[in-house]
């Protein structure tokens, strides 16, 4: 909505956001670790970021910490004064609260200080004092924002180290005879058990798909999404959103917390076509496949491959701001053995597509 806002006013405001976590755990009130958390948003460019309420300072200082190592915006911090008594008041002074806030901005954490619950003008005139003349955290890039990193509850990180990601995707109504009964019978509940399934089986992202003929799409996908949002055990993994129709993919982005991936577009409609959706992903804040697929078709040699690829991937960044971690190609697999001599090299040109791609795309 900001997004939008700025583009149609041309004035682009700077962007706080301010996260609470619930308890000690480090997690949000919905589950999710920091790190997802901050995954999540971090397409939204913040000017600052930072936490708020619900814990004391002391409490705060290890989450605090990690946000900083994370954050490559400035940092805010706005806790309590301490912990609620049992009659749900605040026994921290002004001095306890100023010295625990001195100690953050002494050791580089925080940029933008100040009070929540329980704090009083004389917490936050203390606390001004304690910090006058301390040199706040410096900003800087942050280690490993080279790597593709997605969120469910819990954060993601593809490395060049990392092993096969394994996609589930019998929670598609093209990949699961039972599943596909189970959504068009609405039985929902029985359908996030399959996600259960694949997740226990060792899947590192769930790909859900609702593309079929007798279904609403769009409903579905919205409502298979809030319901394995509230299973924990399937939420803690990234979500890939897989259609054919735009207006499914983004009913899903709709309803996704973490950060997805869309599955898929390309070039097929044009370049306009392609930008509009990626200006779209890219707003939602999703990773996404993209397919060596033009104007003129599918690509089935290395060369249509490659110059698809390099072409979408130059589109991606230099016009539509993506990350280039953000982004998978898929170069087409095609099938192998069918008895035609002209598919004989389709193996050897997938495979040698991708190593050109890979040295053409850095950092795909």
């Amino acid at each position: 909505a900001i997004d939008e806002v700025a583009e149609a006013t041309g004035v682009r405001l700077p962007l706080m956001i301010s996260v609470t976590i619930t308890d000690r755990s480090g997690r949000t009130l919905s589950g999710q670790t920091l790190e997802a958390f901050y995954i999540s948003i971090a397409h939204a460019r913040p000017w600052a970021i930072g936490l708020n309420c619900a814990l004391g300072a002391r409490e705060m200082r290890p989450h605090l910490a990690e946000l900083a190592r994370l954050a490559d915006s400035w940092v805010s911090v706005y806790p309590n004064a301490g912990l609620p008594n049992a009659f749900g008041e605040y026994d921290e002074l002004p001095d306890e609260t100023a010295g625990l806030l001195r100690e953050f901005v002494e050791s580089g954490l925080a940029n933008i200080i100040g009070g929540c619950c329980g704090t009083t003008p004389d917490h936050i005139r203390a606390t001004a004092a304690a910090v006058k003349g301390i040199v706040p955290r410096a900003r800087r890039a942050v280690l490993g924002t080279s790597f593709m990193r997605l969120s469910g509850l819990e954060p993601l990180t593809i490395r060049p180290d990392s092993n096969f990601q394994m996609i589930g995707e019998r929670t598609n109504v093209t990949g699961s005879k039972r599943f596909a009964r189970l959504i068009k019978t609405d039985n929902f509940t029985e359908a996030s058990v399959v996600a259960l399934e694949q997740v226990r089986g060792g899947a590192n992202i769930v790909d859900v798909n609702m593309d079929e003929g007798m279904l609403d799409s769009e409903q579905a996908m919205t409502t298979f999404l809030n319901y394995i949002a509230t299973e924990p055990e399937i939420a803690r993994v990234p979500v890939r959103v897989d259609s054919s129709k735009w207006s499914v993919i983004e009913a899903g982005l709709k309803c996704v917390q973490g950060k997805p991936v869309v599955n898929s577009f390309s070039l097929k409609e044009g370049e306009a076509d392609f930008l509009h959706k990626a200006n779209l992903v890219r707003r939602y804040g999703a990773a996404v496949v993209v397919m060596a697929f033009d104007e003129q078709g599918q690509a089935d040699t290395i060369e249509r491959k490659v110059a698809i690829s390099h072409r979408a991937y130059r589109l991606l960044t230099e016009k539509a701001g993506f990350d280039p971690s953000d982004i998978i190609i898929d170069p087409n697999i095609l099938a192998v053995a069918t008895g035609l001599e002209e598919h004989n090299a389709y193996g050897i040109n997938f495979i040698e597509a991708a190593r050109q791609i890979k040295a053409t795309c850095p950092g795909v």
